[in-house]
């Protein structure tokens, strides 16, 4: 039986393990990025582990997150990510050039190559060929330093593409029409491989803008073919010997295969508060618009930008007027390159003369660092998520959407299906062609320095090495300091936007955990943990969905949260709790969940003893109502012992050099 391209790729990166759906393996990682909101703790872990230089193909710091420089706390930390990177054999991305997914894919993605970054959006990478996984920052440290990186085997959705994207119908639309699918839950374990003649249709900033928001359906990662449009895209980047051809042999097979005719594609659009809440833009027409943001990892690209461009200067010649008065219109550039690209074709004069606000090469507005709508706005959005509150404005709706659909909404002020531009105010759809030759300038991207002797390190006062966890307890006892709901986000456990600039500073950091759910919580925990009261949070399903942040996980556990307990828990922050040493359980009883409420003091005999003896199982007896639930856990070998020891900086500090087979831990 043939294998197809996620096979092949894995395939010839295996160290450990073998490739059976579900079961542990490891692969060996080409490629590694930080990005600056989780790059400084990432970088601490990665000091602690004595490793004088990194050992990847290629590694590298983006400063794309925290560019505002919202006190000296930011700007502190990108002098210590430039030094660390000079020190230990790290490029270095400078502040402006660009968003860290974008440039990737413009100057540095291979395909072919394995790369895991500390973002979850990291997966943009397939659209170039490659295995690219989002991961927390300490297994992006750890891999950095040699070590390889372990996954679930997974199992393969093949998304079959047939026919081509009709006219006003884009990138976008493919993506949130598979998360209408399915969903952003019950994808843990799996990765998306797109197939068939509709993919030879798509460019790579299309392929990449649907690998991109792959992550929000929880796979670990989407991936496209290497063909002879990748090898195009890679020659107008001076990189064609970084082509390989790719692709998935004749009788590959796939796990579950979807068909997708992209010629019957209409516009999309997510509704709030998640990216799974898709519907058509005709459902929705009408609606008044306070707010449109074109930009974002997912849609900044050079063909999203000319797309724009070029309708407003067509509705501007027809009409002598620029976007709707009455509403803001935020652009934000995914890199240099594409700056100064569309600025040499005229583009960037015709959407300044449509009246855009220009926003820097950076995250910006999709992370809540800027642009925050006014209350209760409907803001109109190209970026991938719409989770509540994480546009920095708690009462407005977040609508994701195509650059082709955001265009239209920004000219007519209202929710408007982009083909009504053709059928009612006569405009043409574009003719885009990607260029021949793109603008190369890497002089913002720094190479380390040859001599690490000659770099000093610079460490300013938020710079706060993260703490250990103890080991495990014998027994878990303790309360349930918070309960919460369905599809619990990283944005809901750690806020981003202005608490960004304490991503370097644990202590005062944790201060915010559960910010927007239960202001009280980390007050709550810490008394707790200086009580010797042991913390447990309850979740529902999909907890821990959406960023890579590991402080989801690190700030937690220094608040003394031992375990975790919910439906299901998505595979990232599953991985993050491990690493810190956080028990994750599930219900073994869904409907147990019920049967517990924030406040109920609660133990776990034997929890320690459990995963030693690796019962798969253990019980929570619930001291309030009276009453025991089964939970259960599933966690190799190499994942007990982490969470026995306390975590990976435990393991690193008292087993460095060793594998895991020859850690033996004692009762």
């Amino acid at each position: 039986m043939g294998l197809n391209v996620v096979q092949k790729i894995l395939k010839e990166h295996l160290v450990e393990g073998e490739l059976v759906p579900g079961k542990e393996m490891a692969i060996k990682i080409d490629q590694t990025l930080y990005q600056d909101a989780t790059g400084t703790m990432a970088a601490m872990e990665f000091e602690a582990m004595g490793v004088p230089r990194v050992k990847t193909e290629f590694s590298i710091i983006y400063i794309d997150h925290k560019t505002i420089q919202m006190g000296f706390e930011d700007a502190d930390d990108h002098t210590y990510l430039r030094t660390f990177a000079a020190r230990y054999g790290v490029h270095y991305s400078k502040p402006g050039n660009g968003i860290c997914h974008q440039v990737h894919l413009e100057r540095f993605g291979k395909p072919g190559k394995t790369l895991l970054g500390s973002d979850s959006h990291t997966p943009t990478g397939g659209g170039i060929g490659m295995i690219a996984i989002g991961a927390g920052g300490l297994d992006v440290s750890a891999a950095m330093a040699g070590l390889p990186f372990y996954l679930t085997c997974p199992r393969v959705y093949g998304v079959h593409l047939t026919g081509k994207l009709p006219k006003w119908v884009s990138a976008k639309d493919v993506i949130l029409k598979l998360l209408s699918i399915l969903t952003t839950k019950g994808n843990v374990g799996w990765m998306v491989e797109y197939f068939g003649p509709g993919v030879k249709t798509l460019s790579v900033p299309e392929r990449a803008t649907i690998t991109n928001m792959g992550a929000e359906l929880g796979v670990t990662t989407s991936v496209f073919p290497s063909d002879e449009i990748t090898k195009e895209f890679l020659r107008a980047q001076g990189r064609e010997e970084d082509w390989v051809e790719l692709l998935p042999d004749p009788d590959a097979q796939y796990d579950k295969v979807i068909e997708i005719n992209l010629s019957e594609l209409e516009p999309m659009v997510a509704l709030p508060h998640s990216p799974d809440n898709v519907v058509t833009v005709r459902e929705v027409e009408g609606k008044l618009v306070d707010q449109v943001c074109i930009g974002s990892c997912t849609n900044s690209s050079y063909r999203d930008l000319m797309v724009v461009a070029r309708v407003a200067k067509a509705w501007v010649d027809k009409y002598g007027k620029g976007f709707a008065p009455h509403l803001d219109v935020v652009v934000g550039p995914g890199s240099k390159q594409v700056v100064r690209q569309i600025d040499q074709e005229g583009a960037l004069d015709a959407l300044l003369d449509a009246g855009i606000r220009l926003e820097e090469n950076a995250c910006g507005f999709c992370i809540g660092m800027g642009q925050a709508p006014k209350n209760n706005a409907v803001s109109v959005r190209t970026n991938n998520r719409n989770f509540y509150g994480r546009s920095g404005t708690l009462s407005a709706g977040i609508y994701l959407v195509s650059p082709e659909t955001a265009v239209a909404c920004a000219l007519t002020g209202v929710i408007t299906d982009p083909r009504d531009l053709e059928s009612k105010y006569g405009l043409e759809y574009p003719d885009l062609k990607l260029p021949d030759r793109f603008v190369i300038d890497d002089k913002m991207v720094l190479p380390p320095v040859e001599d690490p002797s000659t770099v000093e390190v610079y460490r300013g006062p938020n710079i706060v090495p993260p703490e250990p966890s103890e080991p495990l307890p014998q027994d878990i006892e303790g309360e349930v300091t918070i309960k919460v709901g369905d599809k619990i986000t990283t944005d809901h456990i750690m806020p981003a936007g202005q608490r960004l600039k304490y991503r370097s500073n644990v202590p005062k950091y944790a201060e915010f955990v559960f910010e927007s759910v239960d202001s009280t919580f980390s007050k709550r925990a810490l008394e707790n943990k200086k009580k010797g009261v042991h913390n447990v949070i309850v979740g529902g399903e999909s907890y821990g969905q959406g960023s890579s942040r590991e402080h989801a996980a690190l700030c937690p556990m220094y608040l003394g949260v031992k375990a975790v307990v919910a439906k299901t828990i998505e595979r990232i922050h599953r991985g993050n709790l491990i690493n810190f040493g956080i028990l994750p359980l599930y219900f073994e009883n869904p409907d147990d969940y019920d049967r517990i409420d924030q406040g109920d003091k609660i133990s776990m005999p034997d929890a320690r003893k459990a995963l030693l003896e690796n019962t798969g199982r253990l019980v929570m007896k619930n001291e309030t109502k009276g009453i025991e639930i089964p939970l259960t856990f599933n966690l190799s070998d190499r994942e007990r012992k982490i969470v026995l020891l306390g975590g990976m900086l435990n393991v690193a500090k008292e087993y460095g050099g060793k594998s895991f087979r020859e850690i033996e831990i004692e009762e």
